[in-house]
């Protein structure tokens, strides 16, 4: 008997003490978040996971939310930036040109817009450019590999996801094609987006010459807290002279055939030509020096000097963001250029969670007689995201914006156009990873010809689409609402 009660005493004691360490673990984490965080919303989203399913919201928060924007990995990168960019701004500095300072209405307007992403960095305004537009991967890839084929120095690829399929293998085969006649070509993948690569498809590459890196290397995915800092841009620069940046991953998913009966994907990409493949080559160099451990520098090969001055006469400007930036330059860029708009503003997303400031300046345009319009999927390959996305509805469909849910199949286009006259396409998404902790790339043209193109095309998409109601909006199941809403709390992590 007393051999019992001591040995319920125990475990009542050692259970006591278990459950205060719990508890002591717990507020520890807890206390970090706050500590960490500086987003209000992520803050809570963690917090709330992590009361409602404590163990699960430990795991989640250590494996993806710490955040290492400051630490020594970032620090370094910096480091290699800093270098890179000053080197390049020497070798670059025979430009001549001042876009802000020449006549044209469409600069005028968005003035604002490029000084407030303009830094010594990166985002460069240029001059002579031309830019074509590419719908879906049935026109990418035959101008990819047209590209390609005709390099003579350089090769440069970066990119989310790479998929060994047929495409993969054709643009692969192309590459270890243009490696042994000569040409330099270096290869950036995400480790979690092209894991299908890593090993056969990526050592073919290397056995022919050419440079492969994963962007940040990968040891065990799930614990893995670099996924949550994925490189979801997708580049390629070929001799310094010709630029390809957009939403089209490296797959045969993003091809469409007609009448083969497997769903849509629409989704869009440009082709550059001119200066502003000088800031697509510094971005690249910048993770190229960082992932491979090198020191990659300017020469005329990258940066080509003889640029003809009449390849085109467009104006772009590549803005870019991501742990190593040292302001969402990307957001910014959308908030400013919806400030800016006077008459319409154009947004095609696959993920809308936007930050609370994007939110508000919608709704706050909407309101100013300016027509709002958003295009997203019917369907997305996330309930989750759906739903958060859906708890935003009710407030920007009263605001008097103009919600759309594509149906033939999923839009995967990163886009927006103001006014008919500035447009953005990349590899942002609307929502909160692209803005504050995924490596993206936009490209912003400020030029009436390509917006209209722009315009046409989204106008064209909406044939595909419905309109979501206010009507229909308000009179869902509260259940829902409710759902979309709690799922909502924890946007940040979506």
């Amino acid at each position: 008997m007393i051999t019992s009660i001591l040995t319920g005493s125990f475990l009542w004691a050692g259970s006591m003490i278990a459950l205060i360490i719990y508890i002591i673990f717990i507020l520890t984490i807890c206390v970090k978040i706050i500590y960490d965080t500086t987003s209000v919303s992520k803050t809570l989203g963690y917090l709330v996971l992590i009361v409602f399913l404590p163990l699960f919201g430990v795991i989640l928060y250590l494996s993806l939310g710490v955040n290492y924007r400051n630490k020594a990995m970032y620090d370094k990168k910096l480091e290699y930036n800093g270098d890179l960019k000053d080197e390049i701004y020497e070798y670059t500095k025979h430009i001549d040109q001042d876009p802000l300072a020449i006549e044209n209405p469409v600069i005028e307007q968005f003035k604002r817009l490029a000084h407030s992403v303009s830094t010594e960095d990166v985002h460069w305004m240029s001059l002579n450019n031309d830019v074509k537009l590419l719908k879906n991967g049935e026109n990418k890839y035959p101008e990819v590999l047209k590209a390609i084929a005709e390099a003579k120095e350089t090769i440069h690829i970066e990119y989310y996801i790479v998929r060994n399929d047929g495409i993969g293998n054709q643009i692969k085969d192309a590459l270890i094609k243009k490696a042994k006649e000569g040409v330099k070509v270096r290869f950036i993948y995400d480790d979690f987006g092209s894991s299908k690569i890593r090993k056969a498809f990526a050592q073919e590459m290397r056995n022919a010459g050419i440079e492969v890196f994963a962007f940040r290397k990968l040891l065990f995915i799930f614990w893995a807290n670099r996924v949550n800092y994925r490189n979801h841009r997708k580049i390629i620069v070929i001799d310094g002279r010709v630029g390809f940046v957009g939403g089209i991953n490296i797959g045969d998913d993003y091809i469409n055939v007609p009448n083969s009966g497997k769903p849509i994907l629409r989704d869009m990409h440009v082709r550059l030509e001119g200066y502003s493949c000088y800031a697509l080559q510094h971005l690249f160099l910048s993770d190229w020096n960082f992932c491979a451990k090198q020191k990659v520098e300017p020469n005329a090969e990258l940066f080509p000097i003889d640029l003809r001055e009449d390849k085109g006469t467009t104006a772009v400007q590549i803005v870019a963001s991501g742990p190593d930036s040292e302001e969402p330059y990307i957001m910014n860029s959308v908030m400013q250029a919806i400030a800016l708009a006077e008459k319409e503003v154009l947004i095609t997303t696959p993920y809308f969670i936007p930050t609370e400031q994007i939110l508000t300046m919608l709704k706050i345009a909407a309101r100013s007689q300016v027509k709002v319009k958003l295009l997203v999927p019917e369907r997305t390959n996330s309930l989750l995201v759906r739903m958060a996305s859906r708890a935003l509805y009710l407030d920007l469909l009263r605001a008097g914006v103009e919600i759309y849910h594509y149906r033939k199949g999923f839009i995967h286009a990163k886009t927006s156009v103001y006014d008919r006259s500035l447009a953005m396409i990349g590899t942002a998404n609307m929502d909160i990873r692209s803005f504050d902790l995924n490596f993206e790339v936009n490209s912003i043209v400020y030029d009436r010809d390509f917006a209209e193109k722009m315009t046409a095309q989204f106008y064209e998409d909406l044939e595909n689409a419905v309109p979501v109601t206010l009507e229909e909006w308000e009179k869902r199941p509260k259940y829902k609402v409710f759902a979309d809403k709690f799922v909502y709390l924890a946007s940040s992590l979506l």
